[in-house]
């Protein structure tokens, strides 16, 4: 790999020691971009959304070149409040380095991974058949919904020329994501004009709205197959208990791997609340000058489901790695930044960087280097045979 051991965990610790929340990346892709610089990528520069992107160019090709790219991207969020403690601690444990901090695995263990993979491509100096394109994005993580990616190919100047799109995202060597988890997340809103909980009783509650329509929306058969969940996750509303609230708010979380079963939930979401709205509407035009209710859904997150094709051609050259390395590869099922590529029917996975974690996304999150080279060895021969293919497109 050409790449000494110290340094990958060098960058990540150094890394894990830099907040990166939602929406407060910026101090952490400064790093990284001084980072691709330094490990010799060309181009670099930091995009609108905050995204930190660089270049190998291929051997042969002017600069200018329109012809297709190979993309490796980690994420470089995570999911802990700017103010959460991060104070790496490095130990030696049962003859490999061991990283204890939030964000230690998911992902310093990535974009650490992916540094490594661009350091040994330019040192040891290898003629790219197609240029890779690296990416260090923002907005993987909760309420980011992949903005970082999603605005890659929307807005980037290789959009449209992506031919693959590898994703580093965490530990190990021994799987990867081919089925893109979708999710749809919304925030309901129900407002009415309040008031004393005694001398302006009748007056519609939006509380008791809320509860009507998400115990409505909690009883929606979900199948087996796809499967399919429903999540009810927050409610808020209401400011003292002898007040009729002005207002209550809550958040739903739907997650399939069929697009038909996301789109099923969302309609039955949006008949559960304006149902309930109405009836409770419908009781208060009885009581004249209680006023009445009205009501917003918002949908907050969207991440596409979509499944990658078993004849793939990276799933090909995937199987055609681990035979060299003696590898097996179990396909999972996950939401990650490859929704994006897989869903746009880019040949496109997520894969682990080597080495092995735990307790992701809690402060007790660790990475453990044992056996990190048979990782990234994995990773590397899968660009450049994906590279290889892109070539022949």
């Amino acid at each position: 790999m050409h790449n000494n051991p110290q340094t990958i965990m060098k960058w990540q610790v150094e890394l894990s020691g830099i907040p990166a929340p939602p929406f407060g990346e910026q101090a952490r892709a400064e790093w990284i971009a001084a980072r691709f610089a330094e490990v010799g990528l060309t181009q670099v520069h930091t995009d609108r959304i905050g995204n930190v992107v660089g270049e190998l160019p291929a051997a042969g090709l002017p600069p200018e070149s329109s012809g297709p790219v190979v993309v490796l991207s980690a994420h470089l969020d995570t999911v802990f409040p700017a103010d959460t403690p991060l104070d790496p601690v490095v130990e030696r444990v049962h003859g490999s380095t061991r990283l204890s901090a939030p964000g230690a695995c998911d992902n310093g263990a990535g974009v650490a991974g992916m540094l490594a993979i661009v350091r040994a491509l330019v040192h040891a100096k290898v003629e790219l058949a197609a240029p890779l394109v690296v990416l260090a994005n923002v907005g993987e993580e909760g309420e980011g919904d992949l903005r970082g990616v999603r605005y890659f190919y929307e807005q980037s100047k290789v959009s449209g020329r992506i031919a693959a799109h590898i994703v580093l995202d965490g530990a190990g060597a021994d799987s990867a994501v081919t089925q893109a988890l979708g999710s749809r997340r919304f925030q309901i809103t129900i407002i009415g004009p309040g008031g004393h909980s005694f001398t302006d009783a009748g007056t519609p509650n939006p509380i008791a709205a809320m509860a009507s329509a998400l115990a409505t929306l909690a009883q929606t058969p979900l199948p087996d197959e796809p499967r399919t969940t429903l999540n009810l996750g927050t409610v808020h509303g209401g400011t003292s208990v002898n007040s009729i609230p002005e207002s209550a708010t809550a958040s739903v979380d739907l997650r399939s791997t069929s697009p038909d079963e996301l789109l099923r939930l969302e309609v039955a979401l949006h008949r559960a609340v304006e149902d309930a709205v109405e009836r409770w509407n419908t009781v208060a035009r009885a009581l004249p000058g209680r006023g009445a209710l009205s009501f917003t859904v918002q949908k907050i997150g969207d991440r596409p489901a979509a499944q990658l094709p078993d004849d793939s051609p990276v799933l090909d050259a995937l199987r055609a790695v681990d035979r060299h390395l003696g590898l097996h590869t179990d396909l999972r099922l996950g939401s990650t930044d490859a929704n994006i590529p897989i869903a746009l029917g880019v040949p496109a996975l997520s894969m682990g960087a080597g080495g092995e974690g735990g307790g992701a996304h809690t402060q007790a999150e660790w990475y453990s280097d044992k056996d990190r080279e048979l990782g990234l060895r994995r990773v590397l021969l899968l660009t450049l045979a994906m590279a290889e293919w892109a070539a022949e497109q």
